[in-house]
């Protein structure tokens, strides 16, 4: 891999506000959570295109797996393991009244946001969605599955370089 990939730095950048066990065990079900809740919104939006119902979060997960394939072709194929049934369930959950629906988006937007503060404050780090809230959200997604692999000891010449590159930003910024 590249040492000055898009992916690289994207990684690079990620892993160091998440080095904490607590906080990427958060991150892994609540990124998850977050995406169920605006999936489910997005869903609200539907239309059917030759006899195929399609909405928004089926558009959704289709831009972001075309989006991290220009990254990493296996972590897009993998994230479609779990981004499908997640848009799957939020259509079911969508097409429930909206009291329903929207609670059920709102409890789960919000409430994984809340775990994700909870992971970051045991972590003594500020979420990477404050900083950069588009990119944060855009790429939060494709970085569970980066996590699911690393810890499944996938990969691990790619986090070997990721963890080089933090220890080396980390002594950059001390000297």
């Amino acid at each position: 891999m590249n040492r000055d990939s898009k992916l690289m730095e994207m990684l690079t950048g990620y892993a160091s506000a998440h080095q904490h066990p607590f906080n990427i065990a958060v991150h892994l079900i609540g990124i998850p959570t977050i995406m169920l809740g605006v999936f489910i919104a997005l869903s609200w939006a539907n239309t059917e295109i030759m006899g195929v119902a399609l909405n928004g979060a089926h558009l959704a997960t289709l831009i972001l797996f075309i989006f991290y394939f220009t990254l990493d072709k296996v972590f897009s194929l993998f994230f479609l393991l779990y981004a499908v049934p997640i848009a799957y369930f939020a259509t079911v959950i969508g097409a429930q009244p909206m009291a329903v629906s929207g609670t059920v988006a709102a409890a789960t937007f919000f409430g994984g946001y809340a775990a994700q503060f909870v992971g970051h404050a045991v972590e003594k780090s500020m979420p990477v969605v404050l900083k950069h809230p588009v990119q944060a959200n855009l790429a939060a997604p494709f970085f569970t599955v980066v996590e699911i692999f690393k810890i499944a000891g996938l990969r691990d010449d790619l986090f070997n370089e990721v963890q080089q590159r933090i220890s080396e930003l980390q002594q950059q910024n001390t000297a």
